[in-house]
């Protein structure tokens, strides 16, 4: 048993060092996650980190809070616009209490001990680190959350601290262990890294442009526009712990092609359409409605459009050199595209879906690898 009163845990062990050998190698996700459980957490402090979750899933990201956003703007969930202190909203916020247990295991009112604190809430700030919350819709309010982290081997399950409120102490205990089956039940914090929020998400992809020629055919007939307008995951890609799954989408093609002679040919270019979709694991299964847009003005004349699915999971950067193509006068020209993954990313799928695929004014469900996609052309 770990004793936590006021800001400190009372074990050694438990601590987070900051200061002398331990300077710099405290930014593990299990010593994060240590750290947490020794705060006097009550509800406000709750609310706060169910606060910036929902934020970051309204903006279309993961049930997130990262540690940058927890140090500067608490309760600001990833993609929020404005990141301005809200301290007014949380009198007692995480930040003030991590400040008070750092001091407490250093010599926090000397020069050197505040500068030991500041230094690593510096790279505390500077870290992916972050708290995500797996079914936090499913928070009834006050139950306080076992604390644990991503162990990164690929398990299942990890050990996580259980904090309980005994009269004027808090009681952490470290010995139960966690499933995501646990999770479902009762609110777990996991400390993981972040890896989308650079992302843009399908909530805030913009519409293309579409070319705009003067010898566009008058007669080119109606405008259509190539969207997908849902999509569902069928399985799980990646452990519980390491959160919802990411999956960029590319589209490779010519928005607006009209041409009608080889000369014209210099005057486009390949377009490529990229954004992600985030799919928490509760709705695995569940189609996910949107309408994303792929390929401005729809034409004839396209032939193959360059299509790839991944689901990331980050590694050093790679390519795959794929090809479009459209015809003009039944000849068929190919333009070279480039399409970026990482190398640890899983390949959902990735091909050419050729213009006839595609029936005017009507939906079109396919299946690429572990998801389905549903395009329409309207």
């Amino acid at each position: 048993m770990v004793l936590c009163a006021a800001a400190a845990c009372g074990r050694d062990s438990d601590v987070v060092m900051v200061n002398g050998e331990g300077a710099g190698n405290a930014l593990t996700r299990r010593d994060v996650a240590r750290m947490l459980s020794c705060l006097p957490l009550q509800k406000p402090q709750l609310e706060e980190v169910y606060d910036a979750v929902s934020s970051s899933l309204s903006n279309g990201y993961d049930e997130e809070y990262m540690m940058a956003d927890l140090l500067t703007s608490p309760g600001t969930g990833v993609g929020e616009k404005s990141k301005a202190s809200s301290r007014a909203s949380y009198p007692s916020p995480i930040k003030s209490m991590i400040e008070d247990y750092l001091a407490s295991m250093t010599s926090g009112s000397t020069k050197a001990g505040a500068a030991d604190v500041q230094k690593y809430l510096d790279e505390l700030m500077e870290s992916d680190l972050q708290i995500y919350w797996p079914y936090s819709e499913e928070w009834d309010g006050e139950t306080l959350p076992l604390i644990t982290f991503d162990p990164g081997n690929g398990s299942e399950a990890n050990y996580a601290y259980v904090i309980s409120r005994d009269e004027d102490r808090y009681v952490v205990t470290d010995s139960v262990f966690v499933d995501e089956n646990v999770a479902k039940e009762r609110p777990v914090w996991v400390i993981n890294n972040n890896d989308d929020s650079s992302f843009i998400p399908l909530e805030s992809y913009l519409k293309p442009k579409s070319l705009d020629f003067d010898d566009e055919p008058e007669d080119s007939g109606p405008k259509y526009n190539l969207y997908i307008k849902d999509f569902t995951m069928l399985r799980q890609y990646d452990t519980w712990f390491a959160g919802a799954s990411e999956f960029h989408v590319w589209c490779g093609g010519v928005n607006g092609f009209y041409a009608s002679t080889e000369a014209q040919l210099k005057d486009y270019q390949p377009s490529v359409t990229d954004f992600i979709v985030v799919v928490k694991r509760s709705e695995m299964g569940t189609r996910k409605k949107f309408n994303a847009m792929l390929v401005t003005d729809f034409s004839d004349q396209l032939d193959k459009l360059a299509f790839l699915i991944v689901e990331d999971d980050g590694g050093t950067k790679t390519s795959w050199k794929c090809s479009a193509s459209v015809k003009i006068k039944s000849k068929t020209y190919g333009f070279d595209i480039d399409l970026p993954f990482n190398r640890n990313d899983d390949i959902v799928w990735r091909g050419q879906l050729g213009a006839t695929y595609f029936t005017k004014g009507k939906t079109i469900e396919g299946r690429f690898g572990d998801v389905k996609v549903t395009f329409a052309l309207e």
